[in-house]
């Protein structure tokens, strides 16, 4: 059976005020209509108009996670540039002299573990 092709080739014009124009515009936006005459045309033939709705919470979660993420390979990065750097070291009093000095990295990175675990409980209480 063929499917019959309907035109739309008959116009309507309407005149709006800047707020309305703003109403129209704004539910467009909101929409998953692809073109606001789409979307004026299924708001006055009464069809189903889908919207899109954002979870702020989910929002707030994921810029945390990715904070997080940042944070961690931050870590990563200088955990692995600690390793290279011992591994270059021949003498036993090179080595300790390397252990002295970076003592205030390894405060630094136990205080950072420290803050992401926070964070990361904070998330579950909210959750």
């Amino acid at each position: 059976m063929a499917v019959k092709k309907t035109n739309r080739n008959k116009w309507i014009h309407i005149r709006l005020t800047e707020n309305e124009l703003k109403k129209i515009q704004t539910g467009f936006l909101s929409s998953t209509c692809r073109k606001r005459s789409e979307y004026v045309r299924d708001i006055l033939l009464e069809k189903p108009v889908t919207i899109y709705t954002r979870n702020k919470s989910y929002d707030d979660f994921v810029a945390e996670i990715i904070l997080l993420k940042n944070e961690l390979k931050a870590i990563g990065n200088n955990f692995n540039q600690t390793v290279k750097k011992l591994h270059s070291l021949e003498h036993d009093s090179e080595i300790k002299n390397w252990a002295l000095l970076n003592e205030h990295s390894k405060e630094f990175v136990f205080k950072k573990i420290s803050e992401i675990q926070k964070k990361i409980n904070q998330i579950k209480t909210k959750w």
